[in-house]
């Protein structure tokens, strides 16, 4: 679980940091300031955890009114899902569903460094078509990876460089 702190906009109520919805709820209702009124807007901040999870803090714009829906998220979804939601989100401009689930975004994630790296992955597959080998030698994989950039694009998610094309 991410660990993430409540910093309320109050100069006179302290903060409190938390790491799930019901402890964000318990302690938000119960913290006053100094005048012993309810403080009750908060900027909340991503502070430790699981790199995918802060990215997707990032992607969606991590607020009070998204903080428990985030932590839910972060608990019942996979490394691959966040992925999805983060590029769905935070490139495709998509609104953050907590209910959707992230495969209806419909976007394709090939790990690889480069475009140049995935046209020699499709070439090598036989994508555009059957290429013996000894002319593979002759192919111009930079103006493969050109036409690529048309379709697809390079994003970093937690440190590893990925392509992806969305539908």
């Amino acid at each position: 679980m991410p660990q993430l702190h409540a910093q309320p906009y109050d100069i006179s109520a302290t903060g409190f940091y938390f790491d799930s919805a019901e402890e964000y709820d318990r302690k938000a209702a119960a913290l006053r300031n100094d005048d012993g009124n309810p403080a009750e807007e908060f900027e909340i901040q991503f502070i430790d955890g699981d790199a995918h999870d802060c990215a997707l803090a990032s992607a969606i714009g991590l607020t009070q009114a998204n903080v428990c829906a985030y932590l839910t998220c972060t608990e019942a979804w996979d490394e691959r899902e966040k992925i999805l939601t983060v590029i769905a989100v935070g490139e495709c401009c998509y609104d953050f569903d907590p209910d959707a689930n992230p495969d209806h975004y419909e976007i394709d994630i090939y790990h690889v460094s480069s475009l140049q790296e995935l046209a020699e992955q499709f070439v090598e597959e036989g994508l555009y078509c059957e290429i013996p080998e000894q002319v593979q030698f002759y192919i111009d994989y930079d103006a493969i990876a050109r036409d690529l950039g048309m379709d697809y694009a390079e994003i970093t998610i937690a440190g590893e460089t990925l392509i992806y094309r969305a539908s």
